[in-house]
């Protein structure tokens, strides 16, 4: 009988790292020098953490992953209402953290922090408490969440865009740089100004989604309800309901406009500009 084989996880950890020993290090992750992993940090297979990196907290990291050097993540929120509660940091695989951007973990007992996959967080950017952003999402150079905030699928913030806390970012939305966003960016549309205004539909952004022609379509006519009629958000609502063809996206953009809290980001031509 042969004796049973034991898989070893490969791991390349710099020397000088610093790792506690309740860790839970995946198979081919790497560390590099001066990193610093607290106690609750759970690191997926084959993630990367670059040198001086900080990851604490409750903190789960999906696999294959890039932190670059100087990245803090899971530590505590930057909110006074914070008593030192446990709380989460959850992100999903194959996302890349620049240098020196900060994620912070939830405000609540068990609250959570979330960012999803395949996302690219560009160097400073920052993600407050108890933020929820979705797969795919880029946000270029600096460009800063405030608390509560949601960031939809495949959506693009630019380089220093700033947006205030409880705001939503919709599915396939662009905020254009330096945007002072303060009020719901619906999805598909861009967005840019201070404060951010509508500018248009993201028709790149559109087109690299691969939407059908019908999908374009209602899309194109829902703007103009929504941006073009002088109707109320109410009242562009219950247009939309009748005279749009059912699909997957306008659906969608309906149960975002029904729970828009704050509010919608307006378009230029509505105040004049």
């Amino acid at each position: 009988m042969k004796p049973e084989t034991v898989v070893i996880p490969i791991r390349k950890i710099h020397e000088t790292a610093v790792i506690h020993p309740g860790a839970r290090i995946g198979k081919d992750v790497e560390i590099g020098p001066y990193a610093v992993i607290g106690e609750n940090v759970l690191i997926g297979d084959g993630t990367k953490i670059g040198a001086h990196a900080v990851i604490d907290g409750w903190t789960s990291i999906g696999k294959n992953c890039v932190i670059y050097p100087g990245a803090s993540i899971g530590l505590e929120p930057q909110d006074l209402k914070f008593r030192g509660e446990k709380s989460y940091v959850f992100i999903g695989d194959n996302t890349k953290i620049r240098e020196f951007a900060t994620v912070n973990r939830a405000t609540g007992e068990g609250e959570e922090t979330r960012i999803g996959s395949n996302c690219l967080l560009m160097a400073y950017t920052h993600v407050a408490h108890n933020c929820i952003v979705g797969n795919n999402v880029i946000m270029s150079n600096a460009a800063t969440l405030a608390g509560h905030v949601i960031v939809e699928d495949r959506a693009v913030i630019g380089g220093l865009a700033g947006v205030h806390q409880f705001v939503k970012i919709g599915r396939n939305a662009m905020v254009g740089g330096a945007s002072k966003v303060v009020q719901d960016v619906p999805p598909f549309v861009i967005v840019d100004g201070h404060p951010a205004k509508v500018c248009g539909l993201n028709n790149v952004g559109i087109a690299r989604a691969g939407l059908s022609e019908t999908a374009k379509r209602n899309l194109k006519k829902a703007y103009k309800i929504l941006y073009r009629s002088g109707l109320s958000l109410t009242q562009a609502i219950a247009v939309m309901e009748q005279e749009l063809e059912a699909c997957e996206e306008v659906e969608h953009m309906l149960r975002f406009l029904r729970n828009a809290e704050r509010g919608i980001c307006r378009g230029r031509k509505e105040t004049g500009e």
